[in-house]
């Protein structure tokens, strides 16, 4: 049996990665980008080079995109949105719920099909054991596309909400770079004072080892709406902080990071949430600040 061909759209290191993918497996790839050379690689293992959007649209029923938000895919797109009818659009760029729910508008207006997808990871991990997609729209055309896109990554499908996927996808990119900033923050401290990352790295590693069952924990309680200071305590937290804010500009280390953390936890107390868990800061961040 032949196997389906795929349009791929945008060639920046997550589209190729997506594209040597598919052609590891044998599928036909016909790309298009707006520099040319980047498919100069592809071509050379099989992959089609379209002449233009529209043609690149053309070629197969379903097409995958790989742009950096959906204004670029409105930029490259809209010239040839006539040739959208009877496609399936994977939308694999990231943006927000509200875009994602305006371009399945867009695609349908011009009788094609929009599959919203947020990509849970680096183009070294296309193709790889344990990545994964959040992908949301019609569940009749993802079940019918599943087949290929797990050759990209595991699919989540999380339901019919266009912007379901992108928000899954926001969610998690927030927690990544957060969480990476307070690592690297850590980084600045440590070498203020002489210490290298790789010093820190073991100290990091224990930190996550044992944060599912804080997540788990605190996760329980949250959505039971407890905050009940039994176990710790937001005035003893924002001692905490402080004192880590402290350090670092004791240190001559840039302070943003812990500067703005310690402000929530001001916020909190300023609130009446001193004798109350630090879980209690979620029902300050649900509203945005006056």
């Amino acid at each position: 049996m032949s196997k389906q061909s795929v349009t791929v759209i945008g060639l920046g290191p997550m589209g190729q990665a997506m594209v040597h993918a598919l052609l590891d497996k044998g599928y036909p790839v016909t790309v298009w980008n707006r520099t040319p050379s980047r498919a100069d690689a592809l071509i050379a293992r099989g992959a089609v080079l379209a002449k233009s959007a529209e043609d690149a649209l053309t070629a197969n029923e379903l097409i995958v995109v790989s742009l950096t938000d959906y204004d670029a895919m409105y930029a490259l797109l809209e010239p040839a949105s006539h040739a959208l009818a009877g496609r399936v659009l994977v939308n694999l760029s990231s943006d927000t719920p509200e875009k994602a729910r305006a371009g399945a508008r867009w695609v349908s207006e011009h009788g094609g099909t929009h599959l919203t997808g947020g990509v849970n990871s680096s183009p070294s991990g296309i193709g790889q054991p344990g990545s994964s997609t959040f992908y949301s729209g019609p569940h009749e055309v993802f079940e019918a596309h599943r087949s290929v896109l797990e050759i990209l990554t595991d699919t989540d499908y999380r339901g019919d909400d266009p912007g379901l996927a992108a928000l899954l996808y926001q969610i998690v990119v927030g927690m990544f770079w957060t969480s990476v900033l307070g690592y690297w923050q850590a980084i600045a401290l440590a070498d203020a004072n002489g210490l290298t990352a790789s010093e820190v790295l073991p100290h990091a590693t224990k930190l996550l080892t044992g944060m599912p069952g804080f997540l788990s924990f605190s996760a329980e309680r949250i959505d039971a709406g407890e905050h009940g200071g039994d176990v710790e305590r937001l005035a003893m937290g924002l001692a905490s902080v402080e004192h880590v804010l402290h350090t670092n500009a004791d240190a001559g280390v840039d302070t943003t990071l812990p500067t703005a953390v310690a402000a929530l936890f001001r916020r909190g107390i300023d609130a009446g949430h001193g004798t109350d868990s630090a879980s209690s800061l979620v029902e300050l961040m649900k509203t945005a600040k006056a």
